[in-house]
């Protein structure tokens, strides 16, 4: 049995003077990925002891990146998707295992007045496509802040947030794009209809206090893999960012 953890750090420096490593040995996964560590190569020491580690940096300082950390050494690890305009911003890991590809990712926010969204969408069809030819070769396992909220139970205010950023119906579709082309949302295959659950809260209005969430970080799993899922989780009871850490356990 495999446990993959994704968190938004939203800071990796900032968070490490919280309680990431508690958060970080106390779920013991098999791979801790992190997205948000908004740092570039040589300003963090960061000790994960029986972790291989790998980093994606963004170009513009102190901006996006993501790293994973992985018990088990991988086969082959890569980074962006191989389209040039959108491998800037440090925003995907591979990794390749002998069973399976794991993915981690940072999809771009589309940001106030939308001004993003035409951006976002190009993003999306070519992550997509990324992940669809991944699919070809062997299982995909992908995990992240996609920066969407799926469905109206998703989020704590569906109506009042229709046109924002994370709840378009543009960024909805490709949403449901993704899923068509094979892939499943892990917590809602068990989890269907549960509501008041969320993975991220904005800093403002206490809306953590108040539980006025969004549900924007995902375990997505190709659907050849759905007989082997054993769970997943979203860890609300975990502080540090403005985003909680969410789980997935796979026999694997």
């Amino acid at each position: 049995m495999k446990k993959f953890i994704s968190w938004n750090v939203n800071g990796l420096r900032a968070i490490t003077g919280k309680n990431f490593a508690e958060v970080f040995e106390t779920l013991d996964a098999d791979i801790f990925c992190v997205q948000e560590t908004k740092l570039q190569a040589g300003q963090i020491d960061l000790e994960t002891k029986g972790y291989h580690q790998y980093w994606n940096y963004a170009e513009k300082k102190g901006y996006s990146g993501t790293a994973v950390f992985t018990k088990e050494e991988p086969v082959n690890v890569t980074y962006g998707i191989a389209v040039e305009e959108h491998d800037h911003e440090g925003r995907v890991i591979t990794l390749e295992f002998d069973e399976f590809f794991f993915v981690c990712v940072y999809t771009p926010n589309s940001q106030n007045e939308l001004k993003r969204l035409d951006y976002r969408m190009q993003w999306e069809d070519a992550f997509r496509d990324y992940l669809v030819a991944l699919k070809e070769k062997k299982s995909v396992i992908i995990c992240g802040d996609l920066n969407v909220a799926a469905e109206e139970i998703d989020l704590k205010n569906p109506k009042t947030n229709r046109r924002n950023a994370g709840f378009t119906d543009e960024e909805r579709d490709k949403f449901r794009l993704l899923k068509a082309a094979g892939f499943t949302d892990t917590f809602r295959h068990f989890y269907p209809d549960m509501t008041d659950i969320y993975s991220w809260w904005s800093y403002r209005f206490s809306a953590r206090a108040k539980n006025a969430g969004w549900r924007i970080d995902y375990f997505l799993a190709s659907e050849d893999l759905n007989n082997k899922l054993i769970d997943a989780k979203i860890h609300t009871d975990i502080f540090g960012s403005d985003h909680c850490p969410v789980e997935l356990t796979v026999e694997l």
